[in-house]
């Protein structure tokens, strides 16, 4: 579980730019469709926002992971092929 300002400082270590402008309705939107689930922290005295995958999200992401995983090794056959 993040608030959106620790994930996009995680996305910036990771060398993954994003900017907050499209992070943030990309996250709104993500979890008026269902994939993810927020609540409030409000022991700080900054209120923050936590999301989290749902039990849908993460059902999408082992798709897309899975899909991701046999477009790569595609890739890699045809980069392969054409070296030879």
């Amino acid at each position: 579980m993040q608030y959106r300002y620790s994930l996009l400082q995680n996305l910036e270590k990771t060398k993954t730019s994003i900017e907050a402008g499209t992070l943030y309705p990309l996250m709104r939107r993500l979890e008026s469709q269902g994939f993810l689930k927020s609540e409030w922290d409000t022991t700080e005295s900054r209120p923050r926002k936590y999301y989290l995958l749902s039990d849908d999200g993460e059902e999408a992401f082992e798709l897309l992971k899975k899909e991701w995983q046999a477009i790569s090794e595609e890739m890699a056959e045809l980069l392969k092929e054409e070296n030879q």
